[in-house]
């Protein structure tokens, strides 16, 4: 059952064109019914958002059409509805554009029913994202939603989750019981001004509760046991104290299942006995079989994801398909209720998602469609997994990517594409900026470097107000280890990064103005005081998290942050620099992009701004995205030619 078509793969004589690699992905996610007999999928083009719902064994394809919006996940209430979370952008204080995110409920037939929300006035504008809690077990089923009691302040400003304590129109959050049958709902459970939100069980009864303090900045981690009343602090946390995530609640145990210090351990709530359940490992994250509200598997892996099943039957699924993809990472999207029929979505560095239903019964595996169709059958870049000894002896992993077909030791041009965050990290997924680059003929490296996630806490907080410092030193161990191998060439590297990985290209070119032949930015920080100064009077100093970036840039030395600031070190930059910034970002606001282009201006130094219109901080459109594309390889032709 081929649901959304492939296209025919491109010549071997020319790669692909920039759109191949920059339109957004034709598929989001795919999900089926509890009883398994209709998959709905999320898709289309940035311009037009499509739900798609498939009848096993029927013909017929009844498509809704959300329109330019960011479709973002879906979540079947029963066999009746499936529910659509759809986002867009609203500008409404007069400067920034929130991002603002709806539930559309849609029947098997593609028909929208309803709108969540849109009998309430205070839920005019939801901004931040309301994630969906639960769905409950009993028929019909009702949607479980917290953070909508977000309203417009009186002074027209945004009430975001970014309250403080004193505010006369500070909000608080609820948990919201909604019918989807007409997207109306009641509240069963309201939180203080800290609190963030909640898990919920099968009945839709609230678990547990994750708190903020809007002024010590604390987190904290409430439960409360089946037949309880009161809540019972879990955690609260501490600078000494181990460190802990919250994965989810689980009905059979009645327990929290909990990331703590590396390790996975499963708190009961009855009576908070603690007990191990997974040895740790990196990026773990659990697999939850939503019908029982149970873990069935943990995923980790520091460079492909490796699964650890406590549900046989759901692992022997997972198994099958591991085999027939292999050297693949496959994914389980979900199953139907008897388990016979699963979809998986399946991806590597090197080959674009792509989505696929596994019926047991039958031992079929069928197509339902291609994130990037017009890459399908196309030859793309070998990626692997590397470490390297930074010069304090820290190891760095990374990711690197050479051209297909390169020969062995060639002596490459080099990339250097460091991620945003910086508390993030590149995966073992098909990286369409990687690609593009490796189809132009450049290697990539995709360093791992000290203050990104995924790792350990202790390599995290190694990146603590090193910014301008060894993060950018880790950057340059990576291009002199790979450079030992012979592959790339020492004398032709540049630099490239989004967010973050956009403002280590610019220190790149203004710190270590010798290390690189170009450097280009897109939506990079180029004065750390600038952004300090943006934080403040957009959000207020006491905005929980202000005091996480003072601490991760070093504010408290002054002369340390200008160090590290590239707009005041312009001079020294002696290599052709590109700008690229959205004019709706919200996150990284393009003043700073236009900061380093008045500053290289001011010293007769080469660059160039391209301005990205209606385009914000994540390039969500498939027009700005492959404008970027585009940009990038006239920049990087004519200052790293390949030839």
């Amino acid at each position: 059952m081929a649901v959304l078509c492939g296209v025919a793969a491109q010549s071997s004589a020319a790669p692909p064109p920039a759109s191949a690699f920059g339109r957004v992905p034709a598929v989001v996610e795919a999900e089926i019914s509890p009883d398994g007999q209709r998959i709905a999928i999320l898709g289309g083009t940035s311009e037009q958002r499509v739900i798609s719902i498939a009848t096993i064994d029927q013909p017929g394809l009844p498509v809704l059409q959300l329109g330019a919006v960011e479709a973002t996940r879906l979540r079947w209430a029963g066999d009746a509805f499936v529910i659509a979370s759809v986002a867009y952008w609203e500008k409404t204080d007069g400067q920034r554009s929130y991002r603002i995110e709806r539930h559309i409920a849609v029947t098997p037939q593609a028909k929208a029913v309803s709108r969540f929300f849109d009998n309430l006035t205070t839920s005019q504008f939801l901004a931040n994202g309301q994630p969906i809690a639960g769905v409950t077990a009993d028929a019909p089923s009702r949607v479980l939603i917290t953070d909508l009691v977000e309203s417009l302040g009186a002074q027209g400003t945004m009430n975001t989750r970014l309250k403080r304590k004193g505010l006369e129109n500070a909000s608080v959050r609820a948990l919201w019981s909604i019918d989807p049958a007409t997207g109306k709902g009641r509240v069963v459970e309201r939180g203080d001004p800290d609190t963030q939100g909640w898990d919920v069980d099968l009945s839709g009864e609230a678990r547990v509760r994750r708190d903020i303090d809007e002024l010590s900045h604390r987190r904290e981690i409430f439960g409360r046991a089946k037949g309880k009343s009161q809540w019972t602090q879990l955690w609260a946390e501490s600078p000494t104290g181990p460190e802990y995530r919250l994965l989810g609640y689980a009905d059979p145990d009645d327990a929290v299942y909990l990331e703590k210090d590396g390790k996975i351990v499963r708190r009961k709530l009855a009576d908070g006995v603690e007990e191990p359940v997974s040895d740790g490992g990196f990026s773990m994250r659990l697999v939850w079989d939503t019908y029982r509200n149970s873990v069935a598997g943990i995923v980790s892996g520091a460079d492909q994801p490796t699964a650890q099943w406590l549900d046989a039957e759901v692992g022997a699924a997972h198994g099958v398909l591991a085999r027939a993809f292999k050297g693949k990472d496959v994914s389980l999207a979900g199953w139907s209720k008897d388990r016979t029929r699963f979809i998986a979505r399946v991806a590597s560095p090197s080959s674009p998602g792509a989505w696929y239903l596994y019926d047991r019964a039958r031992k079929e595996v069928s197509p339902l469609g291609e994130e990037y169709p017009e890459l399908q059958g196309v030859a793309l870049g070998t990626t692997r997994w590397i470490t390297y000894k930074a010069r304090d002896g820290l190891e760095i992993p990374a990711y690197v990517t050479i051209p297909a077909g390169a020969a062995p030791r060639s002596k490459l041009p080099l990339i250097v594409l460091p991620h945003g965050g910086p508390a993030a990290r590149d995966g073992f997924d098909f990286d369409y900026i990687a690609q593009f680059f490796a189809s132009r003929g450049y290697a990539v490296l995709q360093p791992q470097f000290r203050g990104s996630a995924g790792f350990s806490r202790e390599f995290r907080e190694a990146g603590k107000g090193e910014w301008g410092g060894k993060m950018q030193t880790d950057l340059l161990d990576g291009v002199a280890a790979l450079t030992a191998t012979g592959e790339v060439d020492s004398g032709r590297v540049c630099i490239v990064g989004a967010s973050f990985g956009g403002y280590a290209a610019l220190a790149g070119a203004s710190l270590h103005p010798d290390a690189y032949r170009c450097a280009a930015s897109i939506a990079g920080v180029s004065d750390l005081g600038q952004l300090i100064a943006e934080e403040a009077r957009l959000f207020g100093r006491s905005v929980a998290g202000f005091d996480e970036l003072r601490e991760e840039l070093g504010v408290a030395d002054r002369g340390k942050l200008e160090a590290m600031s590239p707009a005041l070190h312009a001079a020294a930059v002696k290599v052709p620099v590109l700008l690229i910034h959205g004019d709706q970002d919200t996150v990284v606001l393009p003043a700073q992009s236009q900061r380093m282009a008045n500053a290289l201006k001011a010293v007769g130094k080469p660059y160039e701004l391209v301005i990205l219109e209606n385009e914000n901080h994540y390039l969500t459109k498939s027009a700005t995205r492959t404008q970027t594309l585009e940009v990038l390889e006239r920049f990087l032709a004519k200052n790293l030619p390949v030839n």
